[in-house]
């Protein structure tokens, strides 16, 4: 089958790689029918060095189930299934707690760390698929894909954002970021009731679209620019929630800059830093907290699924560019010169 591979900076490939085949009774065979290039990939796609390739990539993914193992039950041959970013079990006693990206079992891992396979393929093995996988009830070619696509990663990690900075209707919130994780963050304040978001982004296509989705109001300036503009919209104080989906540490300055005293900056952007400050002087005096962490979206996805089948959201609205796999590697180049905001990937 064909596969997508990155061998370093810049360099992704499309290529013949070896058939998936069941390796476990509790494993599934996914042929994959939709999948897409997700923002973190830009990350290595800046910065890998080729001693590190080539590595397998994608993480998000559906299609319809061809086989299974023998102790697989929740999931059958021909279902239309969507794979979350990280493989779970959905049993243990963090999955029970929601906190699937901290499964205990010995197969859970995050996609991007499971050796020779990715969702930007035509195919996929996918293990503890009872726990990781959740049945669709559409047809493959629903006009629902695109938005169904999204509960594997952006959706739940905008919505994670959300739930972990405790957004509700008495909040206001500040969304730092205008990719497809920070406009779906929009719409999951807004769908947790947010009376006012503020969306901070530099690219109108992008912040038109925050708009739709719930922002009342958009901020292009960046750093103390941006947090005086933030301040002067929020009577001076800033605003109960920070949702950062950049990963930056420009951006959570920003968005310490920008959280109110007793506020809650949420980060669900993958941190590209480990020093950040903490103390006295930046969280501590206020009494700021910190939240976020890598999305459990298997846990939002029963919750989020119905919003979109009955139409009160549109998610599948941030991808907007469209390409089988010999386009991928040109799908990362313009996401990376922010020609293209998500691609998504028809095999």
């Amino acid at each position: 089958m064909r596969a997508t591979l990155m061998y370093g900076a810049g360099d992704v490939r499309v290529e013949n790689v070896p058939d998936p085949v069941i390796k476990h009774p509790t494993d599934a065979l996914v042929r994959i029918t939709a999948s897409c290039v997700c923002g973190t990939d830009l990350w290595p796609y800046a910065s890998m060095k080729p001693e590190d390739g080539p590595a397998r990539m994608g993480h998000e993914f559906l299609g319809i189930v061809e086989d299974t193992g023998s102790e697989v039950t929740t999931v059958k041959r021909g279902d239309l299934v969507v794979s979350a970013w990280a493989v779970s079990d959905n049993t243990c006693e963090f999955c029970r707690e929601g906190l699937h990206t901290s499964c205990v079992h010995p197969e859970a891992n995050f996609w991007d760390l499971v050796p020779d396979e990715g969702g930007q393929a035509e195919a996929i093995r996918v293990p503890l698929a009872d726990g990781t996988l959740l049945k669709l009830p559409v047809a493959q070619d629903s006009a629902l894909i695109p938005s169904l696509l999204t509960l594997a990663d952006v959706l739940g990690t905008g919505y994670h954002a959300a739930v972990a900075g405790g957004v509700n209707e008495r909040t206001r919130v500040t969304v730092i970021g205008d990719g497809a994780v920070g406009l779906l963050a929009v719409l999951s304040a807004k769908r947790l009731g947010a009376e006012q978001i503020i969306l901070m982004g530099r690219h109108q296509a992008r912040t038109d679209l925050g708009r739709e989705f719930g922002a009342t109001d958009v901020v292009s300036a960046r750093g103390e620019e941006g947090v005086e503009a933030v301040r002067e919209l929020t009577g001076g104080h800033g605003t109960h929630v920070v949702l950062e989906a950049v990963g930056t540490r420009p951006a959570y300055d920003q968005a310490l800059g920008i959280v109110r005293p007793g506020g809650v900056i949420s980060r669900v952007g993958a941190p590209q830093y480990e020093e950040a400050p903490i103390g006295f002087g930046s969280l501590f005096r206020h009494n700021i907290r910190l939240a976020g962490g890598p999305a459990p979206a298997r846990a939002y996805m029963e919750e989020l699924m119905p919003d979109i089948l009955n139409g009160t959201i549109e998610p599948g609205k941030v991808l907007d560019a469209t390409t089988d796999l010999d386009g991928v590697p040109a799908g990362y180049q313009d996401m990376a010169d922010r020609k293209s905001l998500k691609v998504l990937i028809k095999p």
